[in-house]
């Protein structure tokens, strides 16, 4: 007679837990009101001086603190508190934008002060963005977590979804600088339910500010499935600076109109949602493999805009290309939280934003470039090659075919 097996207990899914709950509320509202403000800044900022320098500026101001912070962000949320970081942050970004805000309803902004509070909320960004591994891991069993990063990639790709629709209808109504208040009121009440939400702290040995640092760099270097990851994912962002930036004028000159490059980021962000969702369902026996392998998908969209193919064909190939995306971000988050110590937790996921990033502004500044002296093909299709490369390059080490 075979003995008798006992199932294994069901793990609840994270939303019924009290501490995830208020975690993810405070999150999805902080992600509706940042999805509205990207479309209202650049219209109230072209508006107001018609320049688009002065939306260089003004973004510059908010990117380059951010970059250049994070690893402090992330050696102080793993010496202190990361909700009480988090929380803190929230209120100074939920401070930058009112005054952004009331600026843009007051009918004369001054293009400074909105360059000086975007600085300050990029920066209040930097010490934020290394708080979510820590308060995901900190609010969550280990079992769940990829039912509970899953959740925040839907959250966010959801939010990328109607975002654009929000902004667009605050501003025919009421105004840009709605869509500021809007914002702030959204890490207001986040910073709220972070009041409310408890996290057992994790002791952290005192040391040096560059002692640190050096601990949390090495935790990334000794893992060679992170590092070469990163490289991949920097790759796919600096593709996408491309892409972003000589994009919009070939859907304006090739593409039939403005239209389609609305359409072509509706589609994206449709596919950034059914990415997350498939990852929800999906447990791949090689994630961090499988994942890179999806974000290798990137390519396809840069060498149909490269070739001047049609419009439906660069729509549906960006859409995948997202969807890529959207199964990456709770994978990668997943593994990330399972393989490296509480204790250091923090400066790794900096490191990780930090180089992750990198590649963007020089995609930005060298897209152009490359596309006055040659033509826009050379560098989307040179995006194209960089990406696949390193994404597909990935299989190759040892350690990310090892991750299970």
């Amino acid at each position: 007679m075979p003995a008798a097996t006992t199932a294994p207990p069901t793990v609840p899914h994270p939303l019924r837990t009290r501490p995830f709950r208020l975690l993810f509320a405070g999150r999805v509202l902080s992600l509706t009101g940042d999805a509205v403000v990207p479309a209202a800044l650049a219209l109230a900022v072209l508006e107001a001086t018609g320049s688009t320098g002065a939306l260089a500026l003004v973004l510059a101001c908010a990117m380059v603190p951010k970059l250049v912070l994070l690893p402090v962000g992330g050696v102080l949320a793993d010496r202190f508190d990361a909700r009480a970081i988090a929380l803190a942050m929230d209120l100074v970004r939920c401070a930058a934008q009112l005054l952004v805000g009331l600026q843009l309803l007051s009918g004369s902004p001054d293009l400074w002060l909105i360059a000086a509070a975007s600085a300050v909320g990029g920066a209040a960004g930097a010490f934020a963005m290394p708080t979510g591994s820590p308060l995901v891991r900190g609010t969550v069993a280990a079992e769940a977590l990829h039912r509970a990063n899953a959740a925040m990639g839907i959250a966010y790709s959801a939010t990328r979804v109607g975002g654009p629709a929000l902004a667009g209808a605050l501003i025919l109504t009421v105004g840009p600088g709605w869509a500021f208040v809007l914002d702030a009121a959204s890490f207001a009440v986040s910073a709220a339910l972070l009041a409310v939400l408890r996290i057992a702290p994790v002791p952290v040995p005192r040391r040096s500010f560059a002692a640190d640092l050096r601990e949390g760099w090495r935790e990334v270097r000794s893992r060679d499935w992170y590092w070469t990851s990163l490289v991949a994912h920097s790759a796919w962002n600096g593709a996408a600076a491309v892409l972003a930036t000589l994009g919009p004028a070939i859907a304006v000159d090739r593409l039939g109109g403005a239209g389609t490059w609305v359409v072509l980021l509706q589609v994206g962000a449709v596919g950034l949602l059914a990415g997350s969702l498939l990852a929800d369902r999906l447990k791949p026996s090689r994630p961090v493999l499988t994942a890179n392998l999806a974000l290798a998908s990137y390519a396809l969209p840069l060498l149909l805009l490269a070739a001047e193919a049609p419009a439906a064909l660069v729509i549906g190939a960006y859409g995948l290309a997202q969807a890529g995306l959207g199964f990456l971000t709770p994978v990668w988050d997943t593994v990330v939280q399972r393989a490296v110590p509480e204790r250091v937790l923090a400066r790794v996921v900096s490191y990780d934003w930090l180089l992750s990033l990198a590649a963007m502004p020089v995609g930005y500044a060298l897209a152009p470039l490359a596309a006055d002296a040659w033509g826009p093909g050379v560098p989307l299709a040179a995006a194209a090659v960089v990406v696949a490369g390193c994404c597909l390059a990935t299989a190759l080490v040892p350690g990310v075919r090892r991750i299970r």
